[in-house]
Parts: C-alpha cells; sequence; structure tokens
C-alpha cells in the first residue's frame, strides 16, 4: 500500500472534504488498473503487450499535461479548500507511485510477457542473442535502411547542445579522441519513422525473430563516429511540457493563428522527465540533468524498455490464439436493409445506439453520409473535438456543400493533440465552401451533435444525433460510447439553437430538454441530486447510478456527499479519476464507486436518477458528452439529452446492471483511494463472470441470432 497524504482531522463536523482525494494520485490508480491487464494472465499474451504500451502512452500523457502545472501552481488556496497535500508532499508521493509502476511493468516485460512470447515462437533478441546469420542480416539492414536516416550530433564548442524532440529515444554517446582522456558527448536519434523492432527472417514460418532497433544502432555505431573511441553509452527518452500559455481572448487574433503557434512553441517546451536505462553512464546522466535543468526527482531509471508503444506492430501480429476473439459490430435491427432509410427509421421513433456492439458505419456514419447524398436535406450541421485520419465525415460535408447544402462544422482546434489534423479538416472544409467555426471565444466545445435538416411533405424536419463518443472511426472501434437518434421536435430546437450558440452571437439561449454546459448542466444535476434527498427524506424510492469518466467537480461532490449522508443509495461507475472515497465513515457510507477496465475503453456517460420511481424503468436517464469534472460543467460546452423511450430505457438500465454486476473487469475504490479488484466465485450468475465486455458482445449475438431465427 502507497502511503498517501491524509486529510487533517478536524473537530468540526466531517464533510464532503473528508473523503476527497487527490486527482493525480487517483489518476495513476487509474493507470495502475490498465498495467494490471498486462500482468493478468488472464488476458491473451499479444493482449498483455498491448497494456504494456498503453500504460506508457498513458503516463506519458499524464507527465505532459500535469507534471509542469504541479510544479508551477501555488497550491496554498486550493489546500484550504479541499485538504490538498503540500506541494512537494504531492510529488513525492506521485514519484514513488510512478517508480513503483515502472518495476512492476519491467518485471513483467522482462519476467513473464518476453518468455512467454518465446514459447510462441516470438522472439525479442538482443544483438548478444543472435546467430552469426542473424547478425550479418541485421548488419545489412542497418547499412541499407537505417545508416543513411541518422544523425550523429556532437557536443563541443563547434556544435552547441542538440535539440531532442519530445518522447524520442536518443543514444548518448561518450566518446574520446585516440589516445585523449577528454570525454566527448553525441547524440543518436532513434528515429521513430522505421519500426522499434526490426524482423529478421527466418525459414521457419512458424516463428518470429525481432531485434531493437536502438541495439541494432548501439552494435553498428563504430560506422557513425570513424576515428573516434566509444567509450560507453547510455540510452534515454525526454518528456516536454504539452502546456503552452497563449492569449487566445483576443477578437482580432486569428485562433488558427493562435493554435498554429502553440503547436510550434510546445516542442521547445521544459523538459519534466527524463526516462534512463538503469545503471547509466554517470557522466552521461549528470549532463543530461544539467542541460534540462532537471532534480533527481525528474529522472526514473527504468529496469527495462523504456518505450513500450514500440511493441504495438508485435502485439497487432496476426496470431489469433494469442489475441482476443474477433468483434464484428452489429447492425440493428431496423437498419438491416441496405436500402433502409434512417430518416424513416427515426421518424418512427428514438432509435439508442451502444459502439462498438452497435456498427458505427451503418448507424452515425451512415446518418451523415445518407444526408448528404439526399436531395431532400437542405443542411447538416457537426461539432468535431476528435476527427482522426481520413475521415470519412469530412468527405461527407465535403460532398454535401459541393451539391449546394448547406453545410456548418464546429472544428475544435484546441483538442489535446489533435490540434494539428483539426487544423488541416479545417482548411479542407473551407475550400469547398463550408461555413467551419472554431467555437465560443474562452471554452472548449467538446459536445458530440450532428443536426440534419430535411424538407418533408409537411415541411422542414429535422433529425439529431447526441452521442457520448468523438466522431472517430478508429475511437468508435475501441471505445464503448451511447448515442441517441431522435427527431423529436423539441429537442432537436434545443440542438438548433445550441449550433446558434456556436456559430452565432447567442449569449442566452433557451434550451427545454438539453442539458447545456456552461448554461445550465450544473444546476440541473445539483437540483436532480437534491430531488433524491427530498424523496429520500419523504420515504419515496431514491437511488443515482452514474457511468462516467472523471470526477472532480467540487459541487457535485459535495452534493452526492450530502446525499449519501441523508441516505440515499449512490452508485457510481467511474473508468478513470475519482476523488471522492467511498465507504468513509459518517461521509460516504452510501457510495460505492467502481472502475470497468478490459478489452474496451469505457467512455459512455450514462445518468440515472430514480426520482421516487418504484421501477428502474420509471426513472430518468440521460447520455451525452460531459464527465462531472469542472472543466466540462464549466469551462466546455456540452449538451446532455434525456432518453424518454422505455425500450431504450431498458437498454440503458442493462448496460448499468451489467457494470454493476461485474465480477471480472470491476474495481471497487477502498475508502484509502485505492483499488481492489473483483473476484468472481462459482456462485456468481454467468454475466458477473464473463465481464462487462464479453457480456455485452454475448448478448448483442444473441439478439442477432433471435431475428434471424
Amino acid at each position: 500500500m502507497l502511503d498517501r497524504p491524509e486529510v487533517p482531522a478536524t473537530d468540526e463536523p466531517k464533510t464532503w472534504r473528508d473523503a476527497w482525494f487527490d486527482r493525480d494520485l487517483s489518476w495513476l490508480e487509474f493507470n495502475r488498473r490498465v498495467l494490471q491487464q498486462a500482468l493478468d494472465d488472464r488476458t491473451p499474451l499479444l493482449e498483455r503487450v498491448k497494456f504494456l504500451a498503453i500504460f506508457t502512452s498513458n503516463l506519458d500523457e499524464f507527465f505532459m499535461k500535469r507534471l509542469a502545472l504541479l510544479r508551477t501552481r501555488k497550491r496554498a488556496e486550493l489546500s484550504q479548500s479541499i485538504g490538498a497535500p503540500a506541494t512537494e508532499l504531492h510529488l513525492q508521493s506521485l514519484r514513488q507511485a510512478v517508480a513503483e509502476m515502472y518495476a512492476q511493468q519491467g518485471e513483467a516485460y522482462d519476467n513473464a510477457i518476453l518468455p512467454q512470447l518465446a514459447e510462441n515462437g516470438i522472439h525479442l533478441l538482443q544483438w548478444e542473442d543472435l546467430t552469426e546469420a542473424q547478425r550479418e542480416r541485421a548488419h545489412e539492414f542497418f547499412t541499407r535502411n537505417v545508416y543513411p536516416a541518422l544523425t550523429p550530433l556532437a557536443l563541443d564548442p563547434g556544435h552547441p547542445f542538440p535539440y531532442m524532440s519530445n518522447l524520442s529515444i536518443s543514444l548518448g554517446f561518450v566518446l574520446r579522441v585516440p589516445d585523449s582522456e577528454e570525454n566527448l558527448f553525441a547524440r543518436v536519434k532513434v528515429p521513430n519513422i522505421l519500426p522499434q523492432w526490426i524482423a529478421l527472417e527466418d525459414e521457419d514460418k512458424s516463428k518470429w525473430f525481432y531485434l531493437g532497433l536502438k541495439d541494432l544502432i548501439h552494435h553498428n555505431a563504430e560506422t557513425l563516429f570513424p576515428g573516434m573511441t566509444i567509450v560507453d553509452s547510455t540510452s534515454f527518452r525526454i518528456t516536454r511540457n504539452a502546456e503552452v500559455e497563449l492569449d487566445d481572448d483576443d477578437d482580432t487574433e486569428s485562433l488558427r493563428t493562435v493554435v498554429a503557434e502553440e503547436l510550434r512553441q510546445r516542442k521547445f517546451q521544459p523538459v519534466v522527465r527524463l526516462e534512463i536505462e538503469s545503471n547509466p553512464n554517470p557522466w552521461v546522466r549528470g549532463l543530461l540533468m544539467r542541460q534540462f535543468e532537471l532534480t533527481e526527482d525528474d529522472v526514473y531509471e527504468l529496469p527495462s524498455e523504456l518505450d513500450y508503444s514500440g511493441l504495438i506492430p508485435i502485439a497487432n501480429l496476426d496470431i489469433k490464439t494469442l489475441r482476443d476473439e474477433p468483434w464484428n459490430p452489429v447492425i440493428p435491427n431496423a437498419l438491416l436493409d441496405d436500402e433502409a432509410d434512417i430518416f424513416s427509421v427515426i421518424k418512427a421513433g428514438d432509435l439508442l445506439v451502444h459502439h462498438p456492439y452497435d456498427s458505427f458505419d451503418a448507424t452515425v456514419e451512415n446518418f451523415i453520409r445518407r444526408a448528404a447524398r439526399d436531395p431532400k436535406v437542405v443542411a447538416i450541421k457537426m461539432t468535431v473535438y476528435r476527427v482522426g485520419d481520413d475521415t470519412p465525415f469530412v468527405r461527407s460535408l465535403i460532398q454535401a456543400a459541393e451539391s449546394g447544402k448547406q453545410v456548418a462544422c464546429l472544428i475544435e482546434l484546441k483538442a489535446r493533440f489533435d490540434e494539428e489534423r483539426n487544423l488541416h479538416w479545417a482548411k479542407e472544409l473551407e475550400k469547398i465552401g463550408a461555413h467551419v467555426v472554431y467555437g465560443v471565444l474562452g471554452l472548449k466545445t467538446h459536445t458530440k451533435i450532428a443536426l440534419v435538416v430535411r424538407k418533408e411533405a409537411d415541411g422542414l424536419r429535422c433529425y439529431a444525433h447526441i452521442g457520448t463518443g468523438n466522431y472517430h472511426v478508429k475511437t468508435a472501434r475501441v471505445y464503448t460510447d451511447v448515442g441517441l437518434f431522435t427527431c423529436d421536435p423539441v429537442i432537436c430546437n434545443d440542438v438548433v439553437n445550441l449550433f446558434h450558440m456556436l456559430t452565432g452571437r447567442s449569449r442566452s439561449p433557451n434550451f427545454d430538454r438539453l442539458l447545456v454546459a456552461p448554461i445550465n448542466m450544473r444546476e440541473k444535476f445539483l437540483q436532480m441530486v437534491q430531488r433524491e434527498i427530498d424523496n429520500h427524506q419523504q420515504g419515496l424510492p431514491a437511488l443515482i447510478v452514474a457511468k462516467f469518466n472523471a470526477m472532480e467537480d467540487p459541487e457535485l461532490c459535495r452534493a452526492i456527499v450530502e446525499a449519501s449522508q441523508a441516505g440515499v443509495q449512490i452508485e457510481l461507475i467511474v473508468r478513470g479519476f475519482a476523488c471522492l472515497r467511498p465507504g468513509v465513515e459518517g461521509v460516504t457510507e452510501n457510495m460505492r464507486l467502481r472502475s470497468i477496465v478490459g478489452r474496451f475503453l469505457e467512455h459512455s456517460r450514462i445518468y440515472y436518477f430514480a426520482n421516487g420511481a418504484e421501477t428502474p424503468l420509471d426513472g430518468e436517464f440521460y447520455i451525452g458528452s460531459a464527465d462531472w469534472m469542472s472543466r466540462n460543467l464549466s469551462k466546455r460546452v456540452e449538451a446532455i439529452v434525456p432518453v424518454e423511450a422505455r425500450a431504450l430505457k431498458e437498454r440503458l438500465w442493462e448496460i448499468l446492471d451489467i457494470c454493476l454486476k461485474d465480477r471480472r473487469q470491476a474495481w471497487m475504490m477502498q475508502p484509502d483511494g485505492s483499488y481492489q479488484m473483483l473476484t468472481a466465485t462459482d456462485d456468481d450468475p454467468e454475466v458477473a463472470r464473463m465481464g462487462t465486455h464479453q457480456a455485452l458482445m454475448a448478448l448483442t449475438l444473441h439478439r442477432a441470432k433471435d431475428r434471424l431465427a
């Protein structure tokens, strides 16, 4: 158990502060659950390799987005308001957690995953392990494909310290002129345009042999420094801060220009972490620390690999016995006919989709694709937060604009790490005359909505999609998200008003059914929590079940604590970090909090309030784009929609119920902020033993078979 800073004890009555848990420690606890997927021998072997890479990628983002911020922020006022620990103690707690997980990752890779890969014919070798024939092939590959791409950079009076890009692996060489005792430094970047593991062909097609690119460069380094003596080498990797503070509140400044400048400056931001091989050359280690102005707390000596994301091609090897069973999303019944008119389907009744169980292509993509081609459609409007490469949505919008339809697309240029891609698609849409806007000044637009306006016999009719996930075809295969298709005139009018707010100058839009941040969402959520308290006190059924990604909004945390103290049962399903600890005596005894981690990334946001109903299906359900975080409720444009059709409520309750029964992929948060993995027994129902994802896949296939019967 890690040493975690405790909230100071007081003589005052217990409040929500007594159950507060630090956001950053909670996020690291989430990444610990991701790492556990790689450690768990129930996970197929190549999927374990994938989770090693995901853990690394997650940790990279944590350091880029949080560490510099934490080191520069004055936390005094924050400490007084929520009992946060002092800065130095806090950073030491984070370092302890990270170092512990690095050790677990390296131990699992070296002593479990590598041997098991070898047992299955996949050999990730070091130079010393190669046969003479393999060394010859490796050297030939180096000469032809690697050597020309390398750029040795020396440090001496004629050569300044070389620029080093974020997250790049480098080899730092200690060189000497023959017969000299003076150390010279040279850096060679390991090219990220090449595979990080080089395949060495073998006649036996049942075996795969690979050599690390870094190792290949190291053992051919004499060709890079002819006439010099190579004394030693050390591999390392730097992480730069990704937080660039630029003023985007000036109406005279193009937001595109601001974002482009932010991308440029990000390349030169300060280094916040140095990852270096174990037992590094001390001279190189000290040189790097001085150059990047780092302390010992910023340096991590890794026991094995520096960057496991290079293992993704290995994880993607087509060896079915070592992978999760393939999953092919199912087309909803109403859309099975290739000629089915999606607008007629929606007009017949609201449609709920759950990805990746339901086909994204046959539903969300189809909605925009058909709208672009339909001569009755007069306008298409969409918000884009993360859209991906070669996106079919932008192609459809381009087709619609070229055919004379009005196209309005709000592209969020400040979607972290997707800025460059979003800038590209914004320019492509502008070229063909689409209306491209970049959102509301001072707010990120995070809502996932699309609107189609269609000319029909009785006049214009609007069709809307309100979802929890991005319009991104790749993530739709691995993220779980829900979405509502509707032509309800009240909801669609709200969506129209929301787009008017986003594209125009509407300052006080009215929303009858939508919960929209930052306008009315927090207030509505607080009212619904208070209503559950009132109902419980009046002897009426009261229950809150909420599924989302992260929780740290102080007002909602306080409201949830008050509900728990009043006796309301609260079930929270929070995939990522949560700043409220359950089971704290006198504070959150009636609250439970769990996290589901597995082959799909839990991304859907579903909110349920009993509202005095005797049965779950008579309660209130909501879905949408917002988590219970201050940034979502105050600094982003978000939309959440009520789901009212009974059949759709039944499906949402089914999702929540399966998550609450899960004893295979579920982790329960403990009163100290740690998480405990649940374990199924033979007495548990099958759905609990299967886990959420397997249970929902099985249920989806069962329904598909029933309709074919």
